[in-house]
């Protein structure tokens, strides 16, 4: 049989094949797969599909075939999701909202960073991060992130996750203690990574683009045996980049090995491991903030040393044993372990505050040689057994975790410094010596148990019942004062979801859930905190249309976070948990393919999140950097035939609305829309991709924090050209 054409695709990492063709459902049976799907493991304790041997035939490839010629770039939607009930389970009957971000969407959009990618979600928003972080709010309050499934803080708190060896993003809405254990109600963000495939595959790809960006990525894998029982994927990722912030130079190595054994037919045994070094400054002031708003001056200018570089050193070892005791019966331990160091031999200027003359920024200086040491062991075992009683379907889930999280901080600091906002002089000077600021230890073990039970009660009608107890403590230690600060909470998070079919391809779904976030600190009493209690309803409706090539979500939310730390009036400098805050809207997402080779993703997202109990602001106050109104549209076109197929068109948009710029509500950051556009094109084993980022050079604020307001990345070009073989 005639090889086909390679698809058309955009991005760093080449070519796919859509996802449905893999996971057989329904698409167009292949006679060659170009680019196969990377999922050939399931992930988090899905327990029906019999494990195969990395050689054998992928579902969808077979001579009896008639062979079909696609051009495309894959899909955009996926039909199931892993991270909603930790089982592989259809989205349409989840009894919650799940937006799956696949790794198409990161290839047609050139999305390098989380952030680029996630603004296709509804409700989730982002801040700047001090430039080096990815942190990301969901329908009004801050998100916790996920690696497969088991959490993933580092990247939250230290620095960018790399994107290179990502297969997908599925962001879960709402409260997801009940599996995830300690996060905010705001729902949960799990990357889900590349896995071993079934026969050789290679792709080297080069990106470069405006500032001066460079970066070359290489994913590599097949078989390490004749028998296929042994199987590898290895990604490696290179980046040197400039920034439109003057003097603002980054650089980053990645490496990102999977080994998967076939120990049987029912073993299975994978080694994940992943070593990232990344050399950036600490870019955290941006547009300075008063208390009426920030100061516009120039968007590249950097009020502070920017070439004091952050080493940042981080590496992640995974090992993963799945194994099945019967076709009903399955079991999936995950054990891995992360550390992390970082150096400022430099330092690194915090800023102050500007003082009444209007023009003069105060700045400080960090600096530390093995500054800060971060080491964390999880353990993660999941039992799923399916079975029936009385013509009632279950798909029973039982959790064990464990998680055990060390780290070392060691600071000095210098003070006295200053620049002028509008006529800044290098290098800033500080009249105090640096001394030891910050020498601390920290050390946090959780423990959780959890059980779930998803239930087919009809044909057309799934209940969901789940509940999780954690146990958390917590040791800080401050070896400048000789303090210590414990910490201890526990707590039940329960979770109700129920879904009914009307038609097949409709599903109305309602549910309840909880959350719970430790807080650390104690009262002017001495009282430890108790953690912070969210608790989340969710009503909406699903559908696949245009014959199952195209799945809306509708949903419509309250979530309420008490407990939330305020400022105590009796005692200055203390806080009580008086503090409450609540978030309600409406959200809309579709995806799916609306012609052979048209694609399509957008969203829109009505979100009013604001105080409803506090200490120090206004009650009604809207929550800092959340917009009311948000939306995103995102299509992709190829030619499919003639004498231009190969050719293709990427345009979107995305449009932020306002948002407070802090609690006290003095001012507000002003909404924009984005717009972006791509051109691709494919032959044979070479593909290219032409990406313009805001197109129209529009000046926006990305987020704003108390230290300053964050400038969104002009117009910038991005181009692609990769060789798969």
């Amino acid at each position: 049989m005639s090889a086909l054409r390679p698809f058309v695709v955009c991005g760093c990492l080449g070519l796919l094949v859509a996802p449905a063709v893999l996971a057989g459902e329904g698409a167009p049976r292949l006679s060659q797969l170009e680019r196969p799907s990377t999922e050939a493991a399931p992930l988090l304790g899905q327990a029906v599909p019999e494990p195969q041997p990395a050689a054998a035939p992928p579902p969808g490839d077979g001579e009896e075939l008639e062979e079909v010629t696609v051009f495309g770039t894959g899909g955009y939607r996926r039909k199931n999701a892993t991270s909603g009930t930790k089982t592989d389970t259809p989205i349409l009957i989840t009894p919650q909202s799940i937006q799956v971000i696949p790794r198409q969407v990161i290839e047609d959009q050139g999305a390098i960073r989380l952030d680029e990618a996630l603004r296709n979600v509804s409700g989730v928003s982002t801040n700047n991060g001090a430039g080096r972080l990815d942190t990301f709010n969901i329908r009004g309050f801050s998100s916790n992130q996920f690696l497969n499934g088991i959490p993933d803080d580092f990247n939250v708190s230290i620095t960018f996750r790399e994107s290179a060896n990502l297969e997908r993003i599925e962001v879960v809405k709402g409260p997801a203690s009940v599996l995830f254990g300690r996060a905010q109600p705001s729902g949960i963000i799990n990357l889900i990574t590349k896995k071993p495939l079934a026969r050789p595959y290679a792709a080297v790809d080069l990106t470069v683009g405006s500032y001066s960006f460079w970066r070359p990525t290489v994913d590599l894998s097949g078989p390490l045996t004749a028998d296929g029982a042994l199987a590898y994927r290895l990604n490696l990722a290179y980046e040197d980049a400039g920034s439109f912030r003057d003097g603002v130079y980054t650089s980053r190595t990645f490496v990102a090995p999977v080994l998967r054994w076939n120990i049987s037919p029912e073993t299975t045994l994978t080694f994940e491991g992943e070593h990232l070094r990344d050399s950036r400054p600490l870019d955290i002031i941006g547009l300075p903030v008063t208390p009426t708003g920030y100061i516009d001056i120039p968007i590249n200018r950097v009020l502070g040393n920017a070439r004091e570089l952050i080493f940042s050193n981080q590496n992640r070892f995974t090992a993963i044993l799945e194994h099945r005791f019967s076709p009903a019966v399955a079991m999936r331990t995950a054990l891995r372990y992360t550390n992390f160091t970082e150096s400022r031999p430099a330092g690194s200027t915090l800023p102050g505050r500007v003082l009444a003359d209007g023009r003069t920024l105060t700045l400080d200086s960090f600096r530390c040689n093995s500054c800060r040491y971060i080491q964390s062991y999880f353990l993660q075992n999941d039992l799923t057994w399916k079975f029936e009683t009385g013509g009632i379907q279950h798909t029973a889930l039982l959790g064990l975790e464990f998680g055990r999280f060390d780290s070392r901080v060691n600071f000095e600091g210098a003070t006295g410094g200053s620049i002028d906002i509008f006529d800044p002089q290098y290098p800033v000077r500080y009249s105090s010596q640096y001394r030891t600021t910050t020498n601390a230890i920290s050390r946090i073990g959780n423990f959780g148990v959890y059980l779930q039970d998803q239930l087919t009660l009809f044909e057309n009608t799934h209940l969901v019942l789940s509940g999780r107890f954690d146990t958390y403590s917590a040791e800080d230690f401050n070896f400048l004062t000789d303090r210590r600060i414990p910490t201890y909470a526990e707590a039940f998070s329960p979770r109700v979801g129920l879904l009914w079919q009307p038609d097949p391809s409709v599903s109305l779904f309602a549910n309840f859930s909880r959350s719970f976030t430790p807080t650390t600190g104690i009262s002017a009493e001495g009282t430890p905190f108790l953690p912070e209690r969210g608790e989340g309803y969710e009503v909406g409706a699903k559908a696949e249309l245009a014959k199952g090539r195209l799945f809306a979500n509708l949903a419509l939310y309250r979530i309420t976070k008490n407990n939330v730390l305020t400022a105590d009036p009796a005692n200055p400098g203390f806080s009580i948990q008086t503090g409450q805050q609540q978030s309600q809207g409406i959200e809309f997402d579709i995806t799916g393919e609306i012609l052979p080779g048209w694609n399509l993703i957008a969203s829109y997202a009505y979100t009013d999140a604001r105080l409803t109990q506090d200490n120090t602001f206004p009650v009604g106050n809207q929550l800092v950097n959340i917009p009311r109104h948000s939306g995103s549209l995102w299509t992709a076109y190829r030619l499919q035939e003639g004498a231009l197929r190969g050719l293709g068109l990427g345009f979107g948009v995305f449009a932020v609305g306002e948002r407070a710029g802090n609690l006290a509500g003095d001012f507000t950051l002003p909404g924009y829309a984005r717009t972006d556009a791509a051109l691709y094109y494919s032959r044979d084993n070479l593909r290219a991709a032409l990406n313009f980022k805001n197109l129209f050079d529009v000046r926006y604020i990305a987020g704003a924090e108390a230290r300053g307001a964050f400038p969104g990345q002009p117009f910038t070009v991005q181009g692609t050209i990769g060789w798969q073989f």
